[in-house]
């Protein structure tokens, strides 16, 4: 991946009890970015495990933020220094080297450019029939309410401009963070690209993610941001 003089890339990762994963994490992105400016930013949730200590040992800045995924993800992209921003998972589901993609396409142009699992190339070893369904249900319902045309909605692996992230004020502090995104991308006509996923099992521990409940803080926020001005 070249580097363009002037990008500055920040990876921020929102994290709760990941210490069995995060040192793995941060030390695969390094990797990936060697040749590149960037900075690791990884929002802890007051983990009990470890997890910021491990971070900061591993070269990453640490925050905290306690209120759930989309605070912290929030938080770390308003304090990222990067005109290249990156938001992905901190179990290793998603893949350190598929980074490039998602920074070569702001780099091309685009305000926008997510990961998806659902598109040619793209594939999930980490999704339960239940929630694919969910995943379907919400890209359906999306696309016909807002016009857009996109192939996944509830995956974090995501890049974006720093400079359009004012436009897109983001709010929800939860899992449907991601949603909030993908619409408000299409209210502002920003300049959206997908790009092919594999989503891998997690290394280690616990998913975060609650099925039912999760669902439908999603769809709550489909419906909050129905009929909303930008």
């Amino acid at each position: 991946m070249k580097q363009i003089k002037g990008d500055y890339i920040s990876v921020v990762i929102p994290a709760l009890n990941e210490g069995k994963n995060i040192g793995r994490v941060i030390k695969e992105v390094k990797k990936i970015l060697d040749n590149t400016d960037y900075e690791i930013i990884v929002v802890d949730g007051h983990s009990i495990d470890g997890t910021a200590r491990i971070a900061r040992s591993c070269g990453a800045k640490v925050m905290y933020d306690d209120v759930g995924k989309g605070s912290a993800l929030i938080a770390g992209l308003n304090a990222a220094k990067g005109n290249i921003l990156v938001s992905m998972d901190a179990d290793l589901s998603t893949d350190p080297k598929e980074m490039g993609l998602l920074i070569d396409g702001i780099k091309i142009g685009y305000d926008v450019c997510m990961g998806s699992r659902f598109m040619a190339g793209g594939s999930s070893e980490d999704i339960s029939p239940v929630r694919k369904l969910g995943n379907m249900f919400f890209v359906l319902l999306v696309n016909y309410l807002f016009g857009s045309n996109y192939s996944d909605m509830c995956y974090g692996y995501r890049s974006f401009r720093k400079s359009v992230l004012k436009k897109l004020d983001l709010k929800e502090t939860g899992f449907g963070i991601e949603t909030e995104i993908s619409i408000k991308a299409v209210k502002h006509n920003l300049k959206v690209l997908e790009v092919p996923s594999i989503e891998k099992e997690r290394l280690a521990g616990e998913t975060k993610l609650h099925t039912f409940r999760d669902g439908y803080v999603i769809f709550r926020t489909i419906v909050k941001n129905l009929g909303r001005k930008v």
